[in-house]
């Protein structure tokens, strides 16, 4: 049995706190928050369940075995590094940090420690997201042309980061797992509407290898909900949209590709592909709970996660480039490297 200390009960630590209270393997033992209303409302639906104000307190309880963190982004580095330093395993919410040192520091200090250290990028336990990768790792895509992300609402604005940073990191680690590769660089602009000096809308282009090129739109202040991932290929186009709860999925089995000779204007010509539109059957799973499942089974079998701290990391080094290229009005940023 796994003991369970969440620290931080807002929208998603809530969730945390339900989901791990569903696994018989992994209880919640205590709660922290600095929020007294919110405490008192776990407290009130969980009973069994230690509430506190002190992250100290917490880490020192020695039945706690593990600790989620769903705290404000600015502040994982910290509670992360202290939750390590007593030798706890972590499961943190993205992003693992929001600076390239911190996060190296904590993933040599998880490494050190021997703990576990996962961040939440819990796209990666989507039935619809690995439907699409089952695709992918089967090339019935055939050549992969481009991916593009929509992700944009109206409200749920953040006082830690902004929208780039809120938004974004869900689509790069979808991107990234789809192609089981790192973007080569990266290009964005944002507008500042709501706020002078706080980006609430972007337009990020990232180049990956094989001439792929990923697309992100990111909004706090488009009042159309839409959260959608387009991958267009030679053969087909696959759409995962995840406000669709009877088709999240749907193949166009209908593509183009060239024949002949590219290099020679007029010779080439152009092949299209038409058939069907089919919608696949997606296992029905919440994947918060798929992604508590998948770390409980790493640390009862010793695996690496799928989602571990590298993988944040990298994350976290594509969000602090496209900083730098909206920093410069969409300059590239080259992070092959």
């Amino acid at each position: 049995m796994i003991r369970v200390g969440i620290v931080g009960c807002g929208y998603w630590g809530i969730n945390y706190v339900r989901v791990f209270s569903e696994l018989a393997q992994a209880p919640v033992v205590r709660v922290c928050d600095l929020n007294e209303e919110r405490l008192r409302l776990v407290h009130h639906k969980y009973s069994s369940v230690f509430p506190t104000r002190s992250l100290e307190e917490l880490l020192s309880d020695p039945n706690i075995d593990a600790v989620v963190v769903s705290t404000p982004a600015v502040t994982h580095y910290e509670v992360v590094k202290a939750c390590l330093l007593k030798n706890k395993h972590v499961l943190v919410e993205k992003p693992l940090s929001t600076q390239i040192e911190e996060g190296n520091e904590l993933i040599q200090l998880a490494e050190e420690r021997q703990r576990v250290l996962m961040v939440g990028h819990t796209f990666l336990y989507n039935p619809g997201i690995l439907k699409i990768k089952d695709c992918l790792s089967r090339n019935e895509l055939g050549t992969v042309y481009y991916l593009h992300a929509t992700r944009t609402h109206l409200g749920l604005i953040r006082n830690d980061v902004n929208a780039i940073w809120d938004l974004a990191p869900h689509d790069i680690s979808i991107f990234s797992f789809l192609l089981n590769t790192q973007p080569l660089w990266v290009s964005a602009v944002s507008g500042c509407f709501l706020k002078s000096s706080v980006p609430d809308v972007g337009f990020i282009t990232l180049g990956y290898p094989q001439n792929i090129i990923g697309n992100i739109h990111v909004s706090w202040i488009n009042s159309n909900k839409v959260r959608e991932v387009v991958v267009v290929g030679s053969k087909k186009r696959i759409v995962f949209d995840d406000l669709n709860n009877l088709e999240r999925v749907r193949i166009y089995e209908k593509g183009a590709s060239i024949t002949g000779d590219v290099d020679t204007f007029g010779e080439f010509q152009l092949q299209l592909r038409d058939g069907d539109i089919i919608s696949p059957r997606i296992e029905t799973s919440e994947p918060l709970k798929n992604q508590c499942i998948h770390f409980l089974n790493c640390l009862a079998k010793g695996h690496t996660p799928l989602s571990d701290g590298k993988n944040g990391l990298n994350v976290t080094r594509v969000m602090s480039a496209i900083t730098r290229s909206m920093e410069n009005r969409g300059s590239p940023v080259d992070i092959s490297q």
